[in-house]
């Protein structure tokens, strides 16, 4: 009985390692064989999955050399579909035309000019709250400065439109005082001036005072003043002494020039009923009658 149990074991021994043999080349085929040939000469490997072109072999039995399949041909360099729709035409450039920019939509788009800056040399003394006693005279720290550059307009000129006489000196004189407002200025005052009058050139921020009111028909220009130009504007535009007289036809006549009549002034608001017989005035409580 020993033998033949020996025998079963080495039988059951060698049965098993031909399983695990097996078993080892169903897991790895690559163990049999690492490549498969198709048909068309390219090697597929069965490991990783690559492809690889097989190279050139001689055939054992002829000699002759095997040729590779052909490479495939490279494709055409692309072209637009529609050339005339996608790609710009081809043009001359020698019969290209630049026109000129078309006119602005409105007056709002365009640019503003600056506003004129003030002479760099012309700096001057500040003159604070002035008062305007002419146009184009002014009334500062004691002394009286007149406007260079133009010829005043008195407050008691008339002016004649249309065989009618209007008071456009007084008119000036209103009319600079409210471009004034009572701000300051600042003039060209020398040195040496002290508190005397004189006639120097001023300007209000950025606004020369003489331009203002020539400009404005308020003022007339000198001859040999720099406002020639702006007299001329003033004329033709017909401003200030050189347009019409204002209109009065919805203001109040004026007042009699007789005298002043002062109205009588009543000694009482309420008006009261004197007394009568009828209707005796009786008097307060604790009041004697009064007496007739």
């Amino acid at each position: 009985m020993k033998p033949l149990h020996a025998g079963f074991a080495v039988f059951c021994l060698l049965a098993m390692g031909v399983l695990v043999i097996a078993g080892g080349n169903r897991l790895n085929p690559r163990a049999d064989n690492t490549a498969q040939r198709s048909e068309s000469g390219i090697v597929f490997d069965t490991e990783i999955g690559d492809v690889f072109s097989e190279p050139e072999t001689e055939d054992v039995g002829t000699g002759a050399s095997r040729d590779l399949p052909e490479q495939r041909p490279s494709l055409p360099a692309l072209r637009p579909i529609e050339p005339e729709i996608i790609a710009p035409p081809q043009l001359d450039p020698a019969e290209l035309e630049r026109l000129p920019p078309r006119a602005p939509l409105s007056d709002l788009s365009l640019a503003v000019p600056p506003p004129p800056k003030p002479d760099a040399e012309w700096k001057g003394t500040t003159l604070f709250r002035p008062l305007a006693t002419g146009a184009g005279q002014i009334r500062v720290q004691g002394r009286t400065v007149t406007i260079a550059g133009i010829e005043l307009v008195g407050p008691e000129e008339t002016c004649t439109d249309q065989d009618r006489q209007w008071p456009c000196g007084t008119r000036a004189t209103t009319a600079f005082r409210g471009f004034l407002r009572g701000r300051a200025v600042v003039c060209d005052i020398p040195d040496d001036a002290g508190s005397s009058d004189l006639t120097a050139r001023c300007r209000m921020g950025r606004q020369d005072i003489g331009e203002w009111l020539v400009a404005n028909g308020w003022a007339r220009a000198d001859a040999n003043g720099p406002y020639a130009q702006a007299a001329e504007k003033a004329q033709k535009g017909g401003k200030g002494i050189y347009g019409h007289a204002p209109d009065l036809s919805g203001l109040p006549p004026p007042p009699p020039s007789g005298g002043s009549q002062i109205p009588a002034v009543p000694d009482s608001i309420i008006e009261l009923p004197g007394p009568s017989e009828a209707d005796p005035l009786m008097p307060p409580d604790g009041l004697p009658a009064p007496s007739r």
